[in-house]
Parts: C-alpha cells; sequence; structure tokens
C-alpha cells in the first residue's frame, strides 16, 4: 500500500486495502494505519524535494481511492454501534468545520481528515472546495462550531489562509483554527496566521493521522 501511495500506482488497491481491512480489527485502522504511513512518507518526500505537486495528486488520488472503499464499511460499523445521529441524546466530542479556501479545488486530504473525525465521533461539517472567508464564518457562527478547518493545496491559498485569520478575528470568531495541505508548515503557520488570529489558538495538523490528537488537545479544557 505505502508502494502503491508513493508512486501514485491505484490499480491494486481496491484489493490490497481489503486485504488489509480483514488484519485490522477495524477499517478506520487501514486508514490510520497503512494509509497514513504511506502518506506520511509522501509529505517528507514532497517537504525535500523528492516528489513534486503533480506526484502528490496522484498520491492523493490513491489515498482517496481507498478510503471510498473503505467508507461503506465505516459506515455499517457506525450503524451497528447506533451510530452518531441514532437518538436525541448523544453527544459528540464537537462540532468541527471544514472547508477547501477561496481559488483552491483540491480536497482529498481534508475529505480524509474529516473521516477521521468522524469516526471518533465529532460532528463534521464538510463545506467543500472554493469556500470564500465570509461563507465560513457564517457556517461557524450557525453551526455552533468549536473547532475550524481551512484546507488548501496550492501556494496561493497559503495567502487566503492569512487573509481568512486576520477576518475570522474581525468578526470575532474565537474558536481553534487548524491549518493543513501540501503547502503548509508549521512554520508558516507560527509565523504568518497565528500573529494575525490575535486571542485565539492556530494549530498546523501534519496528515490525518494527526487530527484526531490535535483536537482532542484544543478542546481539552484543561489546556
Amino acid at each position: 500500500m505505502k508502494h502503491a501511495l508513493i508512486k501514485g500506482n491505484d490499480k491494486y488497491i481496491e484489493e490490497d486495502t481489503e486485504e488489509a481491512r480483514q488484519n485490522f480489527p477495524r477499517p478506520l485502522h487501514v486508514i490510520e494505519g497503512p494509509l497514513m504511513a504511506g502518506m506520511s512518507i509522501v509529505g517528507d518526500y514532497f517537504g525535500s524535494g523528492k516528489m513534486f505537486l503533480p506526484q502528490v495528486i496522484k498520491s492523493a488520488r490513491v489515498m482517496k481511492k481507498a478510503v471510498n472503499y473503505l467508507t461503506p464499511f465505516m459506515e455499517a460499523e457506525k450503524e451497528a454501534a447506533g451510530g452518531p445521529d441514532a437518538g436525541s441524546g448523544v453527544q459528540y466530542n464537537g462540532t468541527i468545520v471544514l472547508a477547501t479556501v477561496k481559488g483552491d479545488v483540491h480536497d482529498i486530504g481534508k475529505n480524509i481528515v474529516g473521516v477521521v473525525l468522524g469516526c471518533n465521533n465529532y460532528k463534521v461539517i464538510d463545506m467543500g472546495v472554493m469556500q470564500s472567508c465570509q461563507a465560513i464564518i457564517d457556517c461557524c457562527v450557525r453551526e455552533k462550531a468549536d473547532i475550524v478547518g481551512l484546507s488548501g493545496l496550492i501556494t496561493p491559498s497559503l495567502d487566503e489562509m492569512v487573509f481568512n485569520a486576520k477576518q475570522f478575528t474581525k468578526s470575532g470568531i474565537k474558536i481553534p483554527l487548524l491549518i493543513g495541505g501540501a503547502t503548509t508548515s508549521k512554520m508558516h503557520t507560527a509565523v504568518k496566521i497565528d500573529p494575525y488570529y490575535k486571542g485565539n489558538q492556530s494549530a498546523y495538523v501534519l496528515d490525518a493521522s494527526r487530527a484526531v490528537v490535535v483536537v482532542q488537545k484544543l478542546l481539552d479544557p484543561l489546556n
């Protein structure tokens, strides 16, 4: 599976994913285990210049095909357990709004983050791609979001995220802000975004496997 992700070859990914599913207790573990391990290598290669954006996009498509294969199994697992929407008394761990910023149509990574968070009992509102700053603000207010996540793959998205952070501050949005995407980085988040998201927390999420841990820490009242 790692080889398929690194090479961007999806020819046998469904067969490999099924084999992995048979060897893990839950389908989610396939995503959090071998699939994310492969994507982590892709991320490292991209960061070091060993892979370029077109190759990363191919790898992301392989990841998406594997996740799409696993999704029905995860949904069946939810239904068997009662599901997060079964009964009015069920409590989510938090509400998270995710959006790919204006000018960007890449959402595979964001979608995977949404799947992983959803399987960990978070209510995820995925706004999709090309979302304006005002639309994101309106959604956060309407849904009473606990966290908002911005995603983007192309370089102009970095500036759009900075703009969003400034507008969030002006609009009084005071919830943790997640930043993710191939061109984003811990340094960009700390240097370019955090200073403009005044009085609030911003956090860089390297990949979907880290999303749950980051969200748990951000929502922990003791932090």
